[in-house]
């Protein structure tokens, strides 16, 4: 790793060129309480934003810890190659124009190229890079406005958009944010390699990731692994689409697949949440800095409103969250502080007739934040009129969270009945103030799912292969059989060759040298051997796969794997047959997975009621399915320089068994 101390946290900062920029720096620094000295470097000498520049870096006559290089792209580089030279602690690279703009600008490579020379090991954030502030000890290299103010402790988010950075430092959620950084197009120093800095001071709560892509995946296993080490916990919104998804391909495995599948696989092997969307981000984030992972998926709900408990409860339908039943405990202290009026139940509606009775509010919401609850949620929306009317439900959240030292949050139901004073009041008092409702469960969620971090084994594909080509079935259930994944009994022949085939049946005669052979009628089934002359008539081709079929089936699944070039080799597992697509009931997982994990993924599937036996059918042999599973990744190791695409559609799983009726290889 880089030493990135001195940039990040500078004593000397020079601004070199753009003078209106450097204005910018100047009150961005001023803002987060910046003590050091700022020294902007113009050719004329003249004052820039009350300061007085120098005509060159040399003149400073004192070290640069970091620099703002706001000059065009090809000028950038020979800043960049004196600030090394003068020993400067790293630079933030604002000019856009190298790799990242190749469709636009042909030189873009090569620009870049000379920028890391220039640069070598002095740390540089970009190019197209807006920087950070640093509100933990007051620093900011920042050419626009922020909202951020000084804090003692808090969250650090990381993303390549300056735009959307900008916006989260705006944030009125009560949300402690101690850095933010814009990351660029990360030439030099990326992401993960900046977030492993900022994870080792111990100011840092929790991380927030806005990820556009992955590079360098030894660096983000060497994040994640660190950050569980330190039980600093990561969410991550992840959007952006690799080449995958836009390449023409031919099996249902990559379809399902895309990108985005193996974005969530690889943040799944690291063990990193992910938000979908940028509010229930920034609440996850807020959840974490108070509390943590929550240590169960179980929540309480409390209002004054039959109308709210029915719908916190429907919201939560759907998410890997539950309101569990009140214990006769709960019963029992809920009774006495609400007497015989009041249906008991989670989520509870406590009615209005102890509302401003702050003594009698904590004395009916604390057994709600049983040590069985991951977190207890008050609804709670203040009037925008009269706030203050609404003092007890704060107060009574305030007390319940300081007598029973569980997890309490209060939701407003519209974010936009969450004042900003409230929320900052609350969140001091070790309460999470949560902006929405489905806000509020998402993070939940995310935070009581306990991701596991898995060992750093994926197999990273290299270059794509060349020339390639589609095994047919004949030839691409050779290659799988020799790894171990079972196929039928069969064989290859011509059309002359039917008649001669002596293998019991029933038969599956399948036209070889088609993707998708169904489509084109290139399968027929149930047939005795003295019927295939005849089934083929008309069936195109003049090469057939001639096979056993499978008895028994239980359920048909799909098993594939794709190379995905940002993340690693992705195996698909699924509902398999002709309506694979139809139904899109899939989990993604990096090559390798063990066995667990693969069973885990299996089991979370809805076709897995199937393969567990459903409405008195036996179950499948899911020992079997595993060894498939394997026995492909296995395929896919000793052929990962060549592969593309595997996929086996349908594995047809029975009592016993588990064979792979059709199959498809891509490779170079």
């Amino acid at each position: 790793m880089r030493e990135l101390s001195r940039l990040l946290n500078p004593s000397l900062i020079a601004v070199i060129g753009g003078g209106a920029w450097c204005a910018g720096i100047v009150g961005a620094a001023r803002r987060i309480g910046y003590k050091g000295r700022i020294v902007p470097v113009h050719p004329e000498g003249k004052m820039i934003a009350g300061l007085q520049s120098v005509p060159s870096l040399a003149e400073i006559g004192a070290p640069v810890d970091a620099a703002f290089i706001c000059v065009n792209r090809h000028a950038t580089i020979g800043v960049v190659e004196e600030l090394r030279a003068l020993g400067a602690g790293g630079a933030v690279c604002f000019a856009s124009g190298f790799r990242e703009a190749l469709a636009e600008s042909a030189d873009g490579g090569d620009l870049q190229d000379r920028l890391l020379e220039a640069a070598r090991n002095m740390p540089i954030l970009g190019p197209n890079c807006y920087g950070f502030v640093n509100a933990l000890d007051g620093a900011a290299i920042w050419p626009d406005q922020h909202g951020m103010q000084p804090v003692e402790r808090g969250v650090a988010i990381l993303t390549q958009s300056s735009n959307i950075a900008i916006n989260l430092t705006m944030q009125r959620r009560a949300l402690p944010i101690a850095f933010m950084v814009t990351c660029g197009n990360q030439a030099q120093t990326g992401q993960a390699e900046i977030a492993r800095a900022l994870l080792r001071d111990p100011r840092i709560t929790a991380l927030g990731l806005h990820i556009e892509g992955f590079s360098d995946l030894a660096q983000w296993h060497a994040l994640a692994q660190e950050a569980a080490a330190r039980g600093v916990p990561i969410v991550a919104l992840k959007s952006g689409a690799s080449e995958q998804a836009q390449r023409a391909t031919v099996s249902h495995t990559a379809s399902l697949a895309g990108s985005d599948a193996g974005a969530q696989a690889l943040l799944d092997r690291l063990g990193i949440a992910r938000a979908q969307d940028i509010p229930t981000f920034l609440e996850t984030l807020k959840l974490f800095h108070l509390y943590g992972c929550l240590d169960a998926p179980t929540l309480s709900a409390i209002s004054c409103s039959g109308g709210e408990a029915s719908l916190v409860a429907d919201s939560a339908v759907g998410r890997d969250l539950s309101f569990p039943d009140l214990t006769q405990d709960q019963h029992i202290r809920l009774r006495a502080a609400l007497g015989p009026m009041v249906a008991l139940a989670n989520p509870l509606d406590y009615h209005t007739y102890i509302w401003r009775d702050v003594a009698a509010m904590t004395a009916a919401w604390a057994p709600m934040a049983d040590a069985h609850v991951g977190m207890t949620l008050a609804i709670v929306d203040y009037p925008h009129t009269d706030a203050t009317d609404w003092e007890c439900a704060t107060q009574a959240a305030i007390n319940v969270r300081a007598a029973t030292g569980r997890p309490v949050a209060v939701v407003a139901t519209l974010p936009e009945l969450m004042p900003d004073d409230v929320a900052q009041r609350l969140m001091a008092a070790g309460v999470l103030p949560v902006s929405g409702l489905e806000e509020a469960l998402g993070a939940a969620e995310i935070a009581s799912r306990k991701p596991q971090l898995e060992p750093d084994t994926a197999l990273e594909p290299g270059p794509a292969p060349e020339a390639l080509r589609l095994l047919d079935e004949a030839e691409a259930k050779a290659a799988l059989a020799i790894h171990g994944v079972p196929v039928p009994d069969g064989v290859v022949c011509d059309r002359a060759g039917l008649g001669a085939v002596t293998l019991d049946g029933p038969l599956a005669l399948k036209s070889l040298g088609l993707a998708h052979k169904s489509e084109a009628g290139g399968v027929k089934l149930g047939l005795r051997a003295a019927d295939l002359v005849q089934a083929a008539w008309d069936m195109p081709g003049d090469r057939f796969l001639v096979e056993r079929m499978v008895n028994g089936s239980v359920a048909e699944l799909l098993m594939g794997v794709t190379r995905d070039p940002a993340h690693g080799f992705v195996l698909t597992l699924g509902a398999g047959g002709v309506m694979t697509e139809v139904i899109g009931d899939t989990a993604s997982m990096l090559v390798p997975s063990g066995r667990a994990r693969v069973e885990q993924a299996l089991n979370g599937l809805k076709w897995g009621k199937l393969l567990r036996g459903f409405r008195g059918k036996p179950p499948a042999d899911m020992g079997a399915i595993i060894d498939a599973v394997m026995a492909l990744q296995g395929f896919v190791a000793a052929h990962a320089d060549t592969l593309e695409e595997v996929e086996v559609n349908p594995l047809i799983c029975t009592p016993d068994s588990a064979v792979a009726a059709d199959a498809l290889i891509r490779k170079g």
